[in-house]
């Protein structure tokens, strides 16, 4: 009896570790360690490209003068263009507007200010100062500036340096002397009656007044007897450059009284009417800024050539500067040395120059360049009426 209790004992005892074994049929899964995910360092973020904001103050006038406010503002879209920028322009009624429309695009955030013109140099001047971060770029200015650097329109103070003192504005200046000397010597070389003559817009701009007297020394240097008649339209500075009309008027009472036969332009729109007039009076035209053969096709059939500014390039030129942060503020010159002026084309009227005429237009540029030519000389180019 002891044996079959002992032998049913273990039996029940295998029974029962079967049973634990097998669950009473499948066996529970084995429940993995937990694992912890490496860390995921999200991609960087592709910044937005800048969109610079470029806004354009032009002198008074309009965009369509076919001349210095319109190749700045082509200037400006080119140079947008080149930087991944979006160019505005606002036209100026008035110069009593000057510094409310720089001040306009100040308070839009805008990036880069162009502006457009000798008249407008102390406005931009004191936007630079009172807003450094924002790039200036100055057409045709070079301002006066105090020690301090505030603009003075006297120019009894211009201790400053503008490169020091305004850091961030460019302002691009031409000597203008050197493609009015060109111009000169063009109209020397054709005119058939030994007079020549000059309409500029305003006396007390200093540019025209380079152009001018650069125009009286080249033809002098072709001939000395030949006499340069020079006249300025009006102070009034819409009456001087965004006439055409008066400027017709004016020259064709010009044309009458002195008996010219070559007519050279520095009046900007205002100049317009003077090549109409010159047309009119069936005597050759001379144009300015730029190439008024092409600009301004109205008076192609007498504009023989221009002397031209490279406005266009060297406003684009001075965007991408700030584009490509090579930018420095101060005085940037446009000349001879870097093909920043020239003489335009002739087109249909290339056969009256002679290539004794062509060869003293080259050698004067070639003259230029060398620092051997002084187109200041023997007028200088600061008094308009000496």
């Amino acid at each position: 009896m002891r044996t079959r209790s002992i032998g049913l004992s273990l039996f029940a005892t295998a029974a029962i570790v079967v049973a634990a074994c097998t669950g009473g049929g499948t066996p529970a899964p084995a429940t993995p360690a937990p694992v912890t995910p490496a860390p995921v360092t999200p991609a960087p973020a592709t910044p937005e490209p800048k969109v610079w904001k470029i806004g354009v103050v032009t002198d008074v006038g309009t965009l369509d003068d076919k001349n210095f406010n319109q190749f700045s503002w082509e200037g400006a879209q080119k140079g947008a263009a080149a930087i991944g920028g979006e160019a505005t322009a606002i036209v100026t009624v008035a110069s009593a507007d000057y510094d409310k429309n720089v001040q306009s695009f100040v308070d839009q955030k805008f990036d880069i200010i162009v502006t457009i013109g000798f008249a407008l140099a102390d406005a931009t001047a004191k936007a630079a100062k009172l807003n450094p971060t924002v790039q200036f770029i100055g057409v045709d200015q070079a301002p006066c500036l105090t020690g301090a650097g505030d603009p003075d329109p006297t120019f009894t103070d211009c201790s400053g340096d503008m490169a020091t003192l305004l850091p961030n504005f460019q302002g691009l200046v031409f000597a203008e002397q050197e493609p009015g000397y060109l111009a000169g010597i063009a109209a020397a070389s054709i005119t058939t009656k030994k007079v020549i003559g000059a309409i500029g817009g305003a006396a007390f701009i200093p540019p025209v007044v380079r152009y001018i007297k650069g125009y009286i020394n080249g033809a002098h240097s072709v001939d000395p007897t030949i006499q340069v008649k020079v006249a300025y339209v009006s102070d009034d500075l819409g009456k001087a450059f965004n006439d055409p009309a008066g400027g017709k008027a004016f020259a064709t009472q010009f044309i009458q009284q002195n008996g010219v036969d070559v007519l050279f332009q520095v009046a900007g729109k205002t100049g317009n009417g003077v090549l109409a007039a010159a047309c009119d009076a069936n005597i050759y035209g001379v144009g300015v800024d730029v190439d008024q053969h092409e600009s301004t096709p109205e008076t192609a059939k007498c504009t023989v050539t221009s002397a031209e500014k490279k406005l266009s390039i060297a406003v684009e030129q001075a965007i991408m500067r700030v584009g490509d942060g090579s930018a420095k503020g101060g005085i940037i010159g446009n000349d001879a040395k870097n093909d920043g002026i020239g003489l335009s084309k002739y087109y249909e009227f290339e056969s009256m120059f002679s290539s004794d005429a062509q060869a003293k237009i080259q050698a004067a540029f070639d003259g230029f360049k060398a620092g051997t030519t002084d187109p200041c000389a023997p007028a200088n180019c600061t008094d308009p009426f000496e």
